[in-house]
């Protein structure tokens, strides 16, 4: 007769992203062919509408060391301020055919850098009250050391209006902290580079937010 389980099991140890980031989310770093399709960290193709700029950064550790196995997705709306995907529902926004709007890419194996190409989003609406947002893009990372992905967000330094009267960066109290999620503006060879590092933890801690 099969006995039935215990009512009292124990709890399963939890798991991080381990080691083996790149090779099970982005072999194609990892020299690994095994994806029919390889995810990319370039978003806009060559029709799409938008200024366009490139994103990068290290993340760092508490020692304040850059984590070279890292995982970066990145997802944001179209230059309309319209994101590509049927939940959105905004009136008035042109949805932009030639623009993914979802990349992932990981750091460097040796300096720990990671980069997006892109354009700059437009604002969006939020979902309660539609209170419209500042210009933004979302984070999602993950790497060894790290149980559940983490999530933050980006915001432009040349949106300063826009950054003030936005209602997510209105709940950070603190002003050091709300710049955490400021990128840093920078030109380099005829085009816009926002330059955005991530901090897991220390004094200046980026903001991570709830999923």
């Amino acid at each position: 007769m099969v006995q039935p389980l215990s009512p009292r099991l124990k709890e399963t140890p939890s798991q991080t992203a381990g080691p083996y980031v790149h090779i099970g989310l982005i072999p194609h770093q990892a020299g690994f062919d095994i994806f029919e399709t390889n995810f990319s960290n370039v978003l806009a193709g060559p029709d799409t509408t938008g200024e366009r700029i490139r994103i990068e950064g290290r993340v760092f550790d508490g020692a304040d060391s850059p984590v070279r196995d890292v995982l970066v997705e990145i997802w944001q709306a179209n230059a309309a301020g319209r994101y590509n995907h049927p939940a959105d529902r905004q009136e008035g926004k042109p949805l932009d055919e030639g623009f993914r709007g979802w990349g992932r890419t990981g750091s460097d194996f040796e300096t720990g850098l990671w980069h997006f190409e892109t354009v700059k989003p437009g604002p969006v609406e939020g979902r309660k009250g539609h209170r419209p947002q500042a210009p933004h893009v979302n984070f999602w990372i993950a790497a060894r050391g790290i149980n559940i992905g983490l999530q933050t967000r980006l915001y432009f330094p040349d949106e300063a209006e826009a950054n003030a009267a936005d209602p997510v960066l209105g709940l950070i109290e603190q002003p050091n902290r709300r710049k955490t999620l400021i990128a840093r503006r920078e030109e380099r060879g005829g085009g816009v580079v926002y330059v955005f590092d991530i901090r897991l933890q220390g004094q200046d801690e980026t903001v991570f937010f709830d999923a």
